[in-house]
């Protein structure tokens, strides 16, 4: 059974756990090629995936294949490629050409349809007329605000297994990896939480099922720290972790304290709470680092309380949710009692009535039942 003791070496039990699978996860290379004629927006496009719209001081250098429309064979082993189309042109035979032969080779491709010229939005008009792809962006490929509304998600949709190494790598899709990863591990403990708080049913079961959640949802805690760091382009190392957020994940133990106190050894009635709670502290948690990033700065205790507020609230939403989702225990239904037979018996000749087999005579009508 787990033990308070487990829950203050959270971040030693981090250590015993191999994290290098996490690490290599973020390290891993990702090839990308950008593909068009020239003064199609390749290189603005490119400058973007490596810059940051939430810091624009931050950078990285990252190799990109960058290709003309001749060089299409050259991306053969991409992860990605990108076609760049200029909406300012009338053809696009040759673009079409090139994705079909990429998608037909099993390729993830991209077009990104850039409006240079605001004239040209008209253009887009066509787009569905123009081009048969899967995957399509039309905007403009030197606003940032314009690719993280429609570019980035749809690349992260396109590279689920490359979270990690594409905010590691390129800090265009930094933040929205890192609210991916929040969400995502808010809703995994929120959902264990709803789990254990049904087997809490049984009265005996409850105290040691909170302490052992209590382990289960920091550790999850500590492992959403490292990712963030690791998606945000910080040190790969576990332990300097330790000393800069160390006590953001040690203030889930009170969250974890709340929840224990809510549930008790109180069955079912405590399950929403404590799905909220699971939910909102993993919530908090992965905002805290997330700011840290961007601004450099901790969030003051008054902010925490604010976004821990807003954060419960949505975890009370999850917990209906997953309550509505639950199987519902079936009654057995009693089973209707069978009213035993009538007994045999004469049957009266003058009124057809039943009477007892000795009887002489009908004990309704009073006729004698010989003739029967």
């Amino acid at each position: 059974m787990a033990g308070w003791q487990d829950i203050a070496n959270v971040w030693k039990n981090v250590r015993e756990v191999d994290l290098r699978p996490i690490r290599d996860e973020a390290l891993r290379e990702v090839k990308l090629a950008v593909i068009g004629e020239s003064g199609s927006g390749r290189h603005t496009l490119v400058e973007q995936l490596r810059r940051d719209p939430s810091r624009p001081d931050v950078r990285t250098h990252t190799p990109v294949n960058i290709l003309g429309l001749d060089e299409g064979g050259r991306s053969e082993d991409a992860d990605l490629v990108i076609i760049m189309v200029d909406a300012s042109g009338g053809d696009f035979a040759r673009q079409q050409s090139l994705a079909r032969q990429l998608n037909g080779a099993g390729k993830r491709v991209a077009v990104i349809y850039n409006i240079i010229h605001e004239a040209e939005d008209d253009h887009s008009k066509s787009i569905d007329v123009v081009w048969d792809v899967s995957q399509l962006f039309v905007g403009r490929a030197d606003d940032p605000n314009d690719l993280l509304k429609n570019f980035v998600p749809a690349v992260l949709q396109m590279m689920p297994e490359y979270l990690l190494a594409l905010g590691r790598h390129f800090p265009l899709f930094r933040v929205a990896v890192a609210h991916h990863l929040i969400n995502d591990t808010s809703s995994a403990n929120a959902a264990y939480a709803f789990s254990s708080g049904l087997a809490e049913i049984v009265p005996v079961l409850g105290l040691p099922l909170n302490i052992a959640d209590m382990v289960v949802l920091t550790k999850a805690q500590a492992f959403l720290v490292y990712r963030l760091g690791l998606a945000l382009g910080f040190s790969t190392r576990w332990q300097d972790y330790v000393s800069e957020f160390g006590s953001v994940v040690g203030s889930g133990f009170i969250w974890r304290q709340l929840a224990r106190s809510l549930v008790g050894l109180i069955p079912v009635v405590g399950i929403v709470p404590k799905v909220a709670v699971a939910y909102a502290g993993t919530f908090v948690v992965g905002h805290v680092v997330l700011r840290w990033y961007l601004t450099g700065r901790h969030l003051s205790p008054q902010q925490i309380r604010g976004l821990y507020r807003q954060a419960f609230d949505q975890g009370k939403n999850v917990a209906r949710r997953l309550l509505s989702r639950a199987p519902r225990p079936r009654l057995a239904r009693r089973k209707r009692a069978e009213l035993p037979p009538p007994p045999a018996g004469r049957a009266c000749p003058n009124c057809g009535k039943t009477n007892a087999e000795d009887a002489a005579f009908c004990q309704y009508c009073g006729q004698p039942l010989s003739d029967a």
